[in-house]
């Protein structure tokens, strides 16, 4: 039942007059004051820990940080491995290169040059001349078997 002043509105909401509206709003900071007065404590030592806690937060981020840095997929301890394969795989590669211009060289020698022709020949087809003698070393024996049970079987 509403007071003689107040109508229903068709909305289902009611008006409420300037006094009555005041008064809740007096009645909700009252609330709101004692509820801060009860957790006071408890706010007062948040921020009190605040400095720490901050603290402690960012120790942790930079110690994250630094073993990331350190330890990470491309961090130093990988790019000092990919820096020394890389110098490996360049040395290879140097080494490859001179040893194709050796081939190069060889393989033009062998077009046109006479002695390159005949050199060839006499070390890998034991060729000779003629009243010449080629002596060529016997092949190393096979290493010796192993002395255990299981070489007998």
């Amino acid at each position: 039942m509403l007071p003689e002043d107040q109508e229903p509105l068709k909305s289902g909401y009611r008006t409420i007059r300037l006094p009555e509206a005041r008064e809740g709003v007096r009645r909700a900071g009252r609330f709101v004051l004692d509820a801060a007065e009860d957790y006071r404590p408890a706010v007062t030592r948040v921020f009190g820990w605040r400095r720490k806690l901050g603290t402690a937060l960012a120790s942790v981020l930079a110690v994250w940080i630094f073993f990331h840095v350190l330890l990470g997929a491309n961090g130093t301890v990988a790019y000092g491995n990919k820096l020394s394969e890389y110098k490996a795989l360049e040395k290879d590669v140097d080494q490859l290169q001179e040893q194709n211009d050796q081939l190069k060289k060889r393989i033009e020698a062998l077009k046109g040059d006479p002695a390159a022709i005949e050199r060839e020949a006499r070390e890998q087809l034991h060729y000779a001349k003629p009243g010449e003698m080629v002596y060529v070393a016997p092949a190393p024996p096979p290493p010796p078997m192993p002395r255990n049970n299981s070489a007998k079987r």
